[in-house]
């Protein structure tokens, strides 16, 4: 039983290492193909590539593990709806209506 999960915990580690390089490869090769020719810029080595990596997946990724976690009020949302009488979904519609958005009532202004 542990023997597995050993071989599970290597496959993962050695996929992840072959990940992180190839990507790190390929970010290198297209900086120095581009940013030289480009604005002028040095050419860099493989691990300021990472570094790049790293920077811009803390900068514009984050570390939330799954992509589309962030729908998960919207699932729960739509559980909740499915569970509403068609009553309570009119008091929700109603309580929703505001001065602007899609539940706005239409705007009642002078004909000219």
């Amino acid at each position: 039983m542990t023997g597995k999960w050993v071989k599970r915990g290597v496959k993962i580690a050695l996929f992840a290492a072959l990940f992180v390089t190839v990507f790190g490869f390929v970010a290198m090769w297209l900086w120095n193909w581009l940013m030289p020719a480009l604005f002028g810029w040095h050419p860099i080595g493989f691990w300021q590539a990472i570094g790049i990596l790293v920077l811009s997946k803390i900068l514009f990724g984050g570390f939330h593990g799954h992509h589309g976690g962030n729908m998960h009020w919207r699932r729960r949302m739509m559980e909740r709806w499915d569970q509403m009488t068609p009553e309570e979904r009119d008091r929700l519609r109603q309580g929703m209506r505001g001065d602007c958005g899609p539940f706005a009532p239409p705007a009642a202004g002078p004909k000219a």
